[in-house]
């Protein structure tokens, strides 16, 4: 048996950041993945985290895993093919390190990802984007910090983990007009903030607390703030929003929609599927094209630019023969 910790750390520690230069956020991404992975497989087998061992994670206990993933707690395909995906870039590091371990690497490298809808996405409108951006207290120090965090996540269309490690430096002047952004697969870009984003941020800058972490924006036991407490401080918010907007209680916000909704109302002021990629920091512009489906406006302009063909009106007639009747009668109860 090979035990599974020392090599997990290593892959984690060195593989990853030094050999593959993956970005922070991607490394944080596969440890999540890595800590529910473990402590599924210790509760099944009854044992500690520390003495599993690589042999035990066998494509019974994947798959017993990926379906936790989705009916245990909740999460959506994409999600479980996200878990899939970190659990194949380990064991395509162990197979080559580890012989003993090949058939089994490679059994599992062979799990498929599961096919997913390609569903429209959730976006909140200027109304319910603007009764979210004022729900927070600025007479208070945590409705200050969450106000900064609102309009930088939809000014900037940020990832949470974009969000949650911005740091002082990554405002180059420190005058709070640009923020420069590493998000994911290392691509850098440099976005500029809004007056009203600029106040929020320094307003929090000012009362923000001392402590050792680099982080701008911290939780109340002075850490820094999490993807999960951002996401918590969010739903809170939602429903002091809904007193104003309550249409925006029938729409799922998590912390992404915002990102969505920033680049909506970008695509909606410039009509430009390339500015609305190069703002929000995508790789292809084919990712971006999500959000082109989802824009009624682009179709009532389709609509608008192409008339309605003209078409021959004109009459049904039944089919005459039994045969046919019988058929059609047939596919239409089907």
């Amino acid at each position: 048996m090979t035990a599974l910790a020392p090599h997990l750390s290593a892959y984690l520690r060195e593989h990853l950041p030094r050999e593959r230069a993956v970005s922070p956020h991607t490394v944080k991404t596969y440890a999540n993945c890595f800590v529910l992975l473990v402590q599924f497989a210790a509760d099944r087998l009854k044992r500690r985290p520390t003495d599993l061992a690589i042999e035990h994670l066998g494509t019974d206990m994947i798959m017993a895993f990926l379906d936790h993933v989705e009916t245990g707690r909740g999460s959506c395909v994409r999600t479980r093919n996200g878990r899939l995906a970190a659990i194949r870039s380990f064991f395509r590091y162990i197979e080559y390190r580890i012989p003993a371990c090949l058939d089994q690497a490679l059994r599992v490298r062979s799990i498929p990802t599961k096919k997913t809808d390609q569903a429209l996405i959730d976006y909140l409108d200027r109304a319910e984007i603007k009764a979210l951006l004022d729900a927070p207290d600025p007479r208070t120090r945590l409705g200050t910090r969450d106000r900064a965090m609102l309009h930088l996540a939809y000014a900037g269309g940020l990832r949470v983990s974009e969000l949650v490690t911005l740091q002082l430096r990554d405002f180059p002047d420190r005058s709070l007009s640009t923020v420069h952004i590493i998000g994911k697969g290392r691509r850098e870009r440099v976005l500029p903030l809004w007056k009203e984003t600029q106040f929020a941020l320094r307003a929090w800058l000012v009362i923000r607390p001392d402590a050792q972490a680099a982080e701008i924006f911290l939780n109340a036991n002075g850490q820094p703030m999490t993807r999960d407490g951002f996401a918590f401080r969010l739903a809170e918010h939602v429903k002091t929003a809904a007193e104003k907007q309550p249409s925006i209680l029938g729409k799922r916000v998590t912390p992404h929609v915002l990102r969505h909704s920033c680049a909506m109302h970008t695509l909606a002021a410039t009509g430009d599927i390339r500015k609305v990629a190069l703002w929000l920091g995508h790789a292809s512009i084919q990712s971006t094209e999500t959000y082109l489906r989802a824009d009624p406006e682009e179709k009532l302009q389709i609509l608008a630019a192409h008339g309605a063909p003209a078409i021959k009106p004109g009459r049904f007639k039944p089919p005459s023969d039994a045969l046919i009747t019988m058929l059609t009668d047939v596919r239409r109860r089907a």
